[in-house]
């Protein structure tokens, strides 16, 4: 089955978290996930929104998983830490 990681961010510091996405653009493309929405028009139904919503595309849940805690990912969230505020999910898809 395949694997949606999804992000909602309020970024804090533009020039911090550009090293984030940078970084993690890498790991997620070393694991073989491909982003299908990445900061774009949203509407926000419920819940508190986030001005920056990423959604990418994953093998399965444990290829995901392991692109988070790799090193190249762990050196990522160095940079997104202290440059914004976010939530993230792996949600299993029916496909």
């Amino acid at each position: 089955m395949g694997a949606l990681w999804i992000a909602h961010v309020t970024v804090t510091d533009d020039d911090a978290y550009s090293k984030y996405a940078a970084l993690a653009t890498e790991a997620i493309a070393a694991h073989g996930g491909t982003f299908i929405a990445r900061g774009g028009r949203f509407v926000q139904l419920e819940g508190r929104a986030r001005p920056r919503n990423v959604v990418a595309r994953f093998p399965d849940v444990e290829t995901a998983e392991k692109c988070y805690r790799s090193d190249v990912y762990q050196e990522a969230l160095n940079h997104a830490r202290n440059a914004s505020e976010r939530e993230l999910m792996i949600i299993e898809t029916n496909e």
